[in-house]
């Protein structure tokens, strides 16, 4: 296969992977369809909203079984039947009538469908690309930021036009089409012949000890990982889901002003995933994120104590939103660095539940407090704490031996910084 040949074909596996990731994305537009639905149903909005948590978990809870499940099928065909799950899902929603059924509908079969195409197609990019790992993870899953910047609009659009309930109809056909154009477009790196892509890169000195889930589970660095994993997501998920209702009732802003910090996080998130995840790979990630969970305290805590005003607002959730983005994507490749790349969706799939469980406790950790402010507050501590976590975190020992023993390896001089 000549070298032009071995680039086209990446070059579509990554506009797949972008295209589904896009469509995928979509789901973040969530807090668009919450008072809506509390207009026609009647319904209270802390119930609606929790729609979104319950998608979130289910989303996580999924990557447990996306590996397997393409170990069986492949990962074109299962990718597209998640499609097709995600869009019925949405569209079906359209019909719904009463809470159990959107929850259902809307959260556990979007969401699940949804973590099902995101790890296998996330994992699968970033084992074509290993020597660049956090700019391909930030590739991936800033196309799922771009997918929520987009929908927007085109969900605003929907619901103002056709009403909330056939807005489901239409967002549900549309992203159902983009998901499964974009599974007829990969290719599974474990299935590249001889001679190609993954013979020529994939089989770096890196790879030399690849954990099994067993393995990684016998070490304290996958559950010091998941701990701030599970910080990080939550802070982001939890702004999210609810972020214009804080416009609202904390800065005082009209309905249409704050439902722009929609936008907002769609654009600092995507940013963060393209920018942080190019530079995880020059620096130590680590200490990366231990950055990024420092300013997301600093800007919950100013949410909480602070008299807000639109601007101070807006830039907090701009830099929730960006370092949000970041961790997303930056921990991907982190869990490859620790643990390796064969075993990457089944290893990442564990490390993500921080993902589902951060979703629902901001949700949880609001009811028993009682407000948005104390559950920042709760939020900024728990940031603080993963930020020392991750600045004395270290690889695990094989890692780190296997680093030194190979000195050309690419990320070892920011990974011995921290051994």
């Amino acid at each position: 296969m000549s070298v032009g040949t071995k680039a086209n074909n990446r070059f579509l596996i990554v506009l797949g992977t972008i295209i589904m990731q896009m469509g995928l994305g979509t789901i973040y537009t969530w807090s668009l369809f919450n008072q809506p639905l509390v207009t026609k149903f009647g319904w209270q909005l802390s119930s609606v909203s929790i729609t979104f948590s319950i998608t979130s978990f289910a989303l996580a809870f999924a990557t447990l079984f996306a590996g397997k499940l393409q170990d069986k099928i492949g990962l074109r065909r299962l990718t597209a039947v998640a499609g097709v799950m995600l869009g019925l899902g949405l569209m079906y929603s359209s019909h719904a009538s009463s809470l159990p059924m959107l929850y259902l509908l809307a959260g556990v079969v979007a969401g699940y469908a949804d973590g099902t195409a995101y790890i296998t197609s996330l994992s699968n990019l970033i084992k074509w690309f290993p020597n660049r790992k956090g700019l391909i993870s930030g590739v991936s899953v800033g196309a799922y930021g771009t997918g929520s910047l987009i929908f927007k609009y085109v969900n605003a659009h929907l619901i103002e036009s056709v009403g909330v309930s056939r807005a489901f109809l239409y967002w549900g056909m549309i992203v159902m089409a983009m998901v499964v154009i974009g599974s007829l477009l990969v290719r599974e790196a474990s299935s590249a012949p001889a001679g190609t892509a993954k013979t020529a890169t994939l089989l770096t000195p890196l790879e030399k000890k690849d954990y099994t889930v067993g393995e990684m589970l016998r070490t304290k660095q996958a559950y010091l990982l998941f701990t701030i994993f599970f910080t990080a997501c939550m802070s982001g998920l939890y702004l999210i889901g609810i972020v214009k209702d804080i416009g609202v009732k904390l800065a005082g802003l009209d309905v249409q002003t704050a439902a722009n910090a929609v936008a907002m996080i769609a654009i600092f998130n995507t940013a963060g995933r393209l920018i942080l995840g190019a530079l995880s790979d020059k620096m130590s990630r680590l200490k990366l994120v231990g950055v990024t969970m420092a300013v997301t305290a600093v800007a919950t805590l100013t949410l909480s104590f602070a008299q807000l005003n639109f601007g101070l607002f807006f830039a907090c959730v701009a830099a929730i939103a960006f370092c949000f983005g970041g961790n997303i994507t930056v921990f991907p490749a982190i869990a490859s660095d620790f643990f390796g790349l064969k075993n990457h969706n089944k290893n990442y799939g564990i490390i993500y539940q921080g993902f589902g469980i951060g979703a629902l406790s901001g949700s949880f950790i609001a009811a028993f407090l009682g407000g948005f402010k104390p559950t920042f507050v709760t939020i900024g501590v728990l940031c603080l704490i993963s930020c020392l976590i991750a600045v004395m975190l270290k690889p695990p020992v094989n890692a780190r031996k296997e680093r030194k023993r190979n000195p050309e390896i690419p990320g070892r001089t920011a990974y011995e910084q921290i051994s």
